[in-house]
């Protein structure tokens, strides 16, 4: 790996250092939690007697602020405080996956599979490797959140390098580059669904397609495979040279030769899983499969039980193989070594739930203040009310994204709100919905991998330390930072370069309006 750039370099890490500092010196993740609640307590009393001149997007209602301070709804909080944390969504993920990434790990299942590739891949092509799993992962929802960002730094790892790259590589292929990916997946019909009933406010003749940014999603890959290609072994990488790691060695994978018992076993989890996968094929192909949506009869869409039964699926994809290769390679006897295999993987769970359960009340009294969407509408109308031409509101839309994305980390929740109002906003200057949503997208990527709000970033953080006991929130936030900026250039210049080139963004789309009708 070659060395850093000097002048720059020495620069960039000053100030990434700085931010570091200043970012560890904030409380532990499930306390700064439970700080913003106690924020959001107080702004919602302040604010909730102040007239807004917004309304809702959607209802035309106006937008005022809720006090959660009031007695039924500080009531209504507590009674349903269980609820809350019991049904904050990546919890379950978390857990339930995790459950069958422990047994496959505890097994050795993980561990083989994982030196057998870095047999085939060339060193030099570890990072774009890594980066490209992480960007199709998008294609199964969250589930690159729990499988393949750990698994980027026991990669990292098994090949000699820092582990703590591995997973600002993976994490900025999963989360950075969000809205990029060579296949279609069921946030494209989500979001389409939502710019086709914004577009129809000025022109209810408007159809547009649910693949509408395919090929610019799929052309971005590329974008987020580079930049994050350089940045990891020109930058983050050699930043890290100086950071120890400290995590239990016991924990962590080897270099081992792969023994022939290993390839047998590995040999069997692999029939294993390939028949799994061969029948999980053959209903989703079946006519009137029950896996389909039953609206809509698509595979892809929300609605479709596949797409509801991944984290599941996740499950079985991992345990099965995990089983069969324990057996045969002697590292389960028992029933009960798979179950010490689950426990041991919960174990490591165990901080993730506290910071969990903080982080799920906070976001709740967040939604129920509605500052997020006062914040929002505020935004939106502020930026409109500039007129300014078509390709600087694009690229104003896509910070102005980026920056709400640090405060609402739904895709759908953000483009919900402000959708109404920039879509036909921009078909009035002659621009599509299509390219209106394409520009939507960069800006809620870019700024995923550097906010705390991220339900997901606690995870992140717990799985650096399981190599770097001391990492904190600053800390990550200064590792990914480089990606989070370059991509933020980058892609936005991307996007304008595409638009001026003409390149189809997706099926059926156009840039103009009303052509795009």
């Amino acid at each position: 790996m070659s060395e850093p750039l000097s002048e720059q370099s020495t620069l960039l890490y000053r100030i990434l250092d700085r931010v570091e500092r200043v970012g560890n010196k904030l409380p532990d993740p499930a306390v700064m939690f439970f700080g913003l609640l106690i924020i959001v307590w107080v702004l919602s009393w302040a604010l909730s007697g102040v007239t807004f001149d917004a309304k809702h997007p959607l209802t035309g209602v106006d937008v005022t602020v809720n006090n959660l301070l009031a007695g039924p709804a500080l009531a209504d909080f507590f009674a349903k405080m269980v609820t809350t944390f019991m049904s904050f969504t990546p919890l379950g993920v978390v857990l339930v996956a995790m459950l069958g990434v422990g047994v496959a790990e505890r097994s050795g299942f993980i561990n083989v599979a994982i030196k057998l590739m870095l047999n085939v891949t060339p060193k030099m092509l570890l990072t774009p490797v890594l980066i490209l799993v992480a960007i199709v992962s998008h294609t199964a929802v969250d589930a690159g959140y729990v499988l393949v960002i750990p698994l980027g730094g026991v990669i990292f790892y098994a090949a000699g390098r820092h582990p703590l790259a591995g997973i600002a590589a993976a994490f900025a292929g999963v989360s950075g580059g969000f809205s990029a990916n060579f296949v279609p997946s069921a946030i494209d019909p989500m979001l389409q669904g939502l710019s086709q009933s914004a577009a129809n406010i000025l022109d209810p003749a408007v159809q547009l397609n649910s693949l509408n940014n395919w090929f610019f999603t799929a052309a971005s890959s590329f974008v987020v495979i580079a930049v994050g290609w350089f940045l990891t072994d020109k930058v983050v990488e050699p930043r890290l040279k100086k950071v120890q790691l400290d995590g239990d060695q016991d924990d962590m994978p080897t270099l081992d030769d792969v023994t022939p018992r290993d390839r047998k076993a590995f040999r069997w989890a692999g029939v294993a899983m390939l028949a799994g996968i061969g029948l999980l094929t053959y209903v989703s192909l079946l006519e009137g499969t029950p896996l389909a949506d039953p609206k809509t009869g698509e595979l892809s869409s929300f609605g479709a039980p596949l797409m509801q039964m991944i984290v599941p699926l996740i499950f079985l994809l991992f345990v099965i193989p995990g089983i069969v290769h324990g057996y045969v390679a002697g590292s389960f006897n028992t029933s009960k070594d798979i179950i010490d295999a689950m426990t041991k993987s919960m174990e490591g769970m165990a901080y993730y739930m506290v910071m969990a359960f903080f982080c799920a009340l906070f976001i709740k009294a967040f939604a129920d203040s509605n500052l997020g969407t006062l914040l929002s509408v505020k935004g939106a109308n502020f930026l409109s009310s500039l007129q300014l031409s078509g390709g600087v509101t694009m690229v104003s839309m896509i910070l102005l994204v980026a920056f709400i994305n640090l405060f609402i980390g739904s895709a759908g929740a953000k483009w919900a709100l402000i959708s109404p109002i920039f879509v036909p906003m921009l078909m009035q200057l002659g621009y599509s919905p299509d390219l209106t949503q394409a520009a939507y997208r960069v800006g809620d990527s870019i700024s995923n991998i550097i906010t705390p709000l991220l339900p997901y970033f606690p995870l992140i953080v717990l799985y650096c330390q399981r190599y770097v006991k001391s990492t904190g929130i600053g800390s990550l936030v200064a590792m990914m930072l480089p990606y989070s900026v370059v991509l933020l250039v980058t892609w936005s210049a991307f996007l304008i370069i595409y638009w001026m080139l003409g390149i189809p963004l997706g099926l059926g789309a156009s840039y103009s309006y009303p052509a795009a009708g």
